[in-house]
């Protein structure tokens, strides 16, 4: 069978996968199989080990799937490329097996004596724990590219030879031997088996497994053709179409690139029969679809993260998150509204049933995401509240008959979901490299005490000084965010950055969602914005003017996130604080929003299009907005009447200026 075949072409943490087919793609579909049946078990009857051991099990699953799934890179002679390219190579079957034997080496030779062995590890274990090392770093080079392993690298040399550093340096420290480096990452709770392997092996996996059921159960067209439905009579319809289907659609894979890429094969013919330009077009696709990280039920992985480091539940983290979604979409819409008049584009009378028909056949498929909510409220834990969810998933699948999961599509759904989570736990495993060795060397403290410092050198005030350490963060982290997939941006800047907010008085959930904000946006941040990379891919526009527009509609996405660690009120779009206070403050962070997309589209939505002067007094309004503070409000508040007054004076005494295209204003339709 060709289980690959309904995987996505893209995803945020990892290069395309071979499309395995015949007998090797059913033995990697039953192997993928295999570990799904043992997560699912793992929840409810967990191995009586401990969690460590379910992690080598979980491993030594996965890892050699990673390289039979992922090709090498290496060059090989043009005879051998097209079987190369469909087919593991023998190098591939090697490095297959050996994983298997190093990860299940701790077991096989007695779990518990080898436990004993924690700082005294024999030659054979530190061997083993060396080979491990390698063929991890392989494996995350495979799933995401050079970067990561090298960064990897520069840790490890950094362990070994940071001895020889000068030890009036902050960053010096003893220095650590080989042995005692293996020993870190192969026999203790932190290294390959610290939380963010668990994470990837305890919670998502469970989430791509649930992904994959509901999308074979039709919830992914259904979601499309929801949202075709609701805007297809607004002159704006095709871009709040793909909008909304990116976040519908998110829900469920929780994928930026994946996401952008779905959406953008049904509804990119819309768009363009609208009139959006393809750079346009994939900016937005692209911007809607790493709304899907964002956005709950799902969220990313590294959500999950947070929710581990930060020991509260998954449902807090949610919690924390709807503001800043509503934002962030809020964001999009306004730009798609403008642009929508900026390239008048025409309406697309789009024939499909109407929303209330959709709903009453088909809105069942809403039902596992509210179960989801409704059982983590109730206090079920997040691993049980997903499976339970999957299994209403696969009963409803029933009502529609395209959709029903026979056991065989049942075994695809669930090979699916396991190999959805293969690069996640290949760059899980290479992030506990760079934990490992941060802890064993205390280099997050020095890190985050030179950022401080470096912004204290430069001013003296308290509030001048976060300031700058923010504004040091986000360059940092979008600096990380261009090289790392999402989840380890999160890990390496949580352990590094994490400390220095802290430090300043943050608090922990501002500091954490403030560092997985800028992780994930990094997905949208030129050069090497993967979501808008795989747009472009569709809509057949340039890849870096599709960069540069992505990045201008999710603008206010890059600033919200200040807002929570500048000030004390910024915690409330968290949704922690009194209620009035969360209220005046999402309110005045919408009217930011709003001032943004004028300053960053050109157009006042109901007046026309605003000049340089305009743009400029509306983009310093969304600035002072955000700053949360009443002075500051006010400010801004004239500033945008200013904004607006003048925009208005000069659209009613000079002529509009041509737009960037045009086209005829006749209705036009077009069949889905």
């Amino acid at each position: 069978m060709d289980e690959a075949a309904d995987l996505p072409a893209f995803d945020d943490e990892e290069r395309p996968a071979r499309v395995l087919t015949g007998r090797i793609g059913w033995g990697v579909a039953v192997v993928a199989f295999a570990v799904a049946v043992l997560v699912l078990v793992q929840v409810f009857r967990p191995l009586p080990q401990g969690s460590q051991y379910y992690l080598i099990i979980f491993l030594a699953g996965t890892l050699p799937l990673v390289f039979l799934a992922y090709r090498s890179g290496v060059p090989v002679p043009a005879r051998w490329r097209r079987a190369a390219r469909d087919r593991p190579t023998v190098f591939d079957w090697v490095l297959a097996v050996l994983a298997l034997g190093v990860c299940l080496y701790p077991v096989l030779g007695g779990y518990n004596a080898f436990l004993d062995r924690q700082g005294l590890l024999e030659p054979m274990d530190v061997a083993m724990g060396a080979v491990l090392l390698v063929l991890v770093v392989e494996a995350c080079r495979r799933t995401t590219g050079w970067v990561l392993p090298l960064v990897c690298l520069l840790f490890l040399g950094y362990g070994y030879y940071g001895g020889l550093l000068p030890q009036s340096w902050s960053i010096a420290h003893a220095g650590l031997d080989f042995d005692q480096i293996v020993d870190a990452l192969y026999n203790s709770g932190s290294g390959f088996y610290g939380t963010p392997l668990d994470v990837a092996a305890s919670y998502v996996v469970l989430f791509t497994i649930y992904g994959a059921v509901l999308d074979l159960s039709g919830a992914g067209r259904f979601f499309v053709d929801l949202s075709v439905a609701a805007f297809r009579r607004s002159r704006s319809a095709a871009g709040r179409t793909a909008v909304a289907s990116g976040f519908l659609l998110g829900t469920v894979s929780g994928s930026g690139t994946a996401t952008a890429v779905s959406v953008g094969a049904v509804t990119w013919p819309i768009l363009r029969r609208a009139g959006y330009p393809p750079e346009q077009a994939g900016g937005m696709l692209a911007a809607a679809g790493v709304g899907a990280i964002l956005s709950p039920p799902t969220l990313g992985a590294a959500a999950f993260i947070v929710a581990e480091y930060l020991e509260v539940s998954y449902l807090v983290v949610l919690g924390w998150a709807m503001i800043p979604t509503v934002l962030y979409y809020l964001g999009i819409l306004l730009a798609v509204e403008i642009d929508a008049r900026r390239f008048k584009v025409r309406p697309v009378d789009l024939s499909v049933p109407s929303v209330w028909r959709l709903l009453g056949r088909f809105g069942y498929h809403f039902s596992s995401l509210v179960a989801i909510v409704v059982l983590l409220a109730l206090g079920v834990s997040a691993t049980k509240s997903v499976v339970y969810a999957t299994g209403l998933a696969f009963v409803l699948s029933f009502l529609d008959r395209s959709g029903w999961l026979t056991p065989r599509r049942l075994f695809e759904a669930l090979s699916i979901g396991v190999r959805g989570v293969l690069p996640v736990a290949a760059v899980c495993a290479a992030a506990g490299i760079v934990t490992a060795i941060t802890t064993k060397t205390g280099l997050g403290a020095q890190l985050a005490s030179l950022l401080v410092r470096t912004a204290e050198a430069l001013a003296d005030n308290r509030t001048v000084v976060l300031a700058l350490t923010v504004v040091l963060a986000a360059v940092a982290l979008s600096l990380l965010g261009l090289a790392v997939p999402v989840t380890a941006s999160f890990i390496i800047g949580w352990v590094i950055i994490g400390p220095a907010l802290l430090a300043l008085g943050v608090p922990a959930p501002a500091a954490a969602m403030f560092v997985f904000y800028y992780s994930v946006l990094s997905e949208v941040t030129p050069p090497t914005a993967l979501a808008a990379v795989g747009a472009s891919a569709i809509t057949g526009g340039r890849t870096v003017p599709t960069m540069w527009q992505a990045l201008k509609y999710a603008l206010p996405a890059f600033l919200v996130p200040i807002a929570f660690v500048l000030t004390g009120p910024g915690e409330y779009l968290l949704a922690r604080g009194p209620w009035l206070g969360v209220v005046w403050t999402t309110v005045a962070a919408c009217a930011a929003v709003a001032a943004l997309a004028v300053a960053s589209g050109g157009w006042l939505l109901g007046v026309g299009p605003a000049a340089p002067v305009p743009r400029v007094l509306a983009g310093v309004a969304g600035l002072l907005l955000l700053y949360l503070h009443p002075v500051s409000i006010g400010v801004a508040a004239v500033l945008l009447l200013a904004c607006a007054a003048l925009v208005h004076w000069r659209n009613r005494t000079q002529p509009p200026p041509a737009t960037e295209t045009s086209a005829p204003s006749s209705l036009e339709k077009e069949s889905i």
